[in-house]
């Protein structure tokens, strides 16, 4: 029969109860910190013995890890001093086989700057150049070794360089940012960073809405078609969609490969072409917008009173000088080139209005003011019409047929001079003494000052006595004749203007319509 205990647990310990008899033994439980001097001492000397064999462990293992190590760095230092014993940097790999071929790809970094004074492009960029070298293979496996930099210059690299260069760096910081790779088999890997700025020749004719090309041109400057052959890799170009410009959008790229014929050779040519259009925010801001309200702002002046001189003045000469000042900023910034570009054909026309409402202007007070004087005019020769008439009974009492009482008055005046030169050379004693002559006088003798200049009123009687000298006839240029004439023709046939105020109402609409229909032409032909 199978005796059953039963368990408890209480502070003190734990107790079994017998299951026939009911009779209870206690054991006190033994915590876990209360051992016999005994076995804490086996203890003690189990855990130093397993610490140190597992430290020899570790110290056994490193020991086999520096050696593995160690022989693997001798080993590499031993396979790089033996594939550069004997090695000649001077000869390409494959020197007198087949021609040598270079891998190309380009990582773009960023577009640095675009002038288009100086015509050129500034860009940050990875160059990788892939070959084989045999002279280099040192394991069948494929492996790799990674190499300083330095490393390039102990072995033949190919004479690459960018044909529209103008100035090009290799950054430095912290080293030398050049890499090496090396194969198994002999494949090298050489990488660069630089920074190089590159010559585009670009077209300004639809500037500032217009789109440039821009390449890079990739060659080996020694090396011919018979040496050395470049192509682009599977992806020849990365980073162009990362890549941004703050005037240019890249609209897209693309590669190509050419051989180009040189007095030294014909030699392989790797070229990228950047497809870049110019973004107008910039030049709707600080040009389009500016010019357009200067010119809006001179059609003020048609609503200002004619007669407000110094205000229409004032402000005709503001807005031609505010678009001179915005033409001179814009050429500021470009080169100096013959042909005629967009912003220029829309800064001209600008000015033109602008000019225009200044001479329009003119126009109204040449009309306004030369209308005032005719009226003058015609008023005083009407005057002096009445005044001849009035007084033509006393010309049989002058003694001068013809003049009037004021001219017999100078003549008087003459005969009592204190000046006895001309009281004689007068004549008008001797011809007062003389019988018969009619008391006729010489003007000729008389000064300048002092002859009659009435003329009008001796010519009324048919006497053909001029007081004033003329010379001998000169005869007019036929081409300034013919000026005159057509301007008198056309003179007689523009409309007589009554009221000013009518060229001022033309102007309101002739101007804003004609130059939003320029603005109509101009947008439509360069965007279309």
């Amino acid at each position: 029969m199978v005796r059953r205990r039963k368990s408890y647990e209480d502070d003190a310990g734990k107790f079994w109860v017998n299951g026939e008899n009911g009779k209870c033994r206690r054991r006190r439980r033994r915590d876990k910190g209360e051992e016999t001097g005994e076995n804490l001492r086996v203890r003690v000397a189990r855990s130093d013995k397993n610490r140190i064999y597992s430290k020899r462990k570790v110290e056994r293992r490193a020991s086999l890890e520096n050696t593995g190590v160690s022989d693997r760095l001798e080993n590499v230092t031993q396979t790089i001093s033996r594939i550069l014993d004997g090695y000649d940097i001077r000869l390409r790999p494959n020197f007198g086989g087949e021609p040598l071929l270079v891998g190309m790809d380009l990582t773009i970094a960023s577009f640095d700057a675009i002038s288009e004074v100086n015509m050129d492009y500034t860009i940050t960029m990875y160059l990788n150049q892939y070959w084989k070298d045999e002279r280099l293979a040192f394991s069948q496996e494929e492996e790799v070794l990674t190499l300083s930099g330095d490393f390039a210059e102990k072995i033949w690299v190919p004479d690459t360089f960018f044909a529209n260069d103008k100035n090009s760096f290799l950054h430095d910081v912290t080293e030398r940012n050049k890499l090496v790779r090396l194969s198994g088999d002999g494949s090298v890997t050489y990488g660069m960073r630089f920074t190089t700025t590159l010559a585009c020749m670009m077209d300004l004719h639809y500037y500032p809405l217009d789109s440039q090309n821009c390449t890079v041109e990739i060659e080996s400057y020694g090396y011919t078609v018979l040496d050395v052959v470049m192509y682009w890799k599977e992806t020849p170009v990365r980073g162009v969609e990362e890549a941004e410009l703050p005037q240019f959008t890249i609209i897209g790229y693309e590669t190509n490969d050419r051989k180009e014929r040189l007095a030294t050779g014909i030699y392989q040519r790797l070229s990228l072409s950047f497809k870049l259009q110019r973004n107008i925010g910039y030049f709707v801001f600080q040009t389009y917008l500016p010019s357009i309200l200067i010119v809006m702002l001179s059609w003020v002046s048609f609503w200002i009173n004619h007669e407000a001189t110094s205000a229409r003045v004032a402000l005709g000469i503001t807005t031609v000088l505010t678009m001179t000042t915005i033409s001179t900023g814009v050429r500021s910034s470009l080169p100096r080139i013959s042909y005629v570009k967009a912003i220029d054909i829309y800064l001209v026309m600008c000015f033109v209005f602008v000019f225009a409402a200044l001479l329009e202007y003119a126009a109204v007070n040449y009309t306004y003011w030369g209308a005032r004087a005719k009226k003058k005019t015609k008023k005083k020769e009407t005057d002096d019409k009445k005044v001849i008439s009035s007084k033509s009974g006393s010309k049989a009492s002058s003694p001068f047929p013809g003049s009037t009482e004021a001219d017999i008055i100078e003549l008087q005046d003459l005969r009592v001079s204190p000046l006895p030169s001309i009281r004689n050379r007068s004549g008008l004693v001797s011809s007062s003494s003389t019988p018969g002559t009619g008391r006729e006088h010489d003007p000729a003798k008389f000064p300048p000052s002092f002859r009659i200049s009435r003329v009008a009123a001796y010519n009324t009687y048919g006497r053909n006595v001029g007081l004033r000298y003329r010379g001998p006839k000169q005869h007019k240029p036929k081409v300034l004749h013919a000026i005159r004439r057509g301007a008198s023709v056309l003179r007689v046939s523009m409309p007589k203007i009554k009221d000013v105020n009518i060229i001022d109402k033309y102007s309101r609409i002739i101007f804003p319509v004609s130059f939003m229909l320029f603005n109509a032409i101009y947008w439509v032909f360069y965007f279309l």
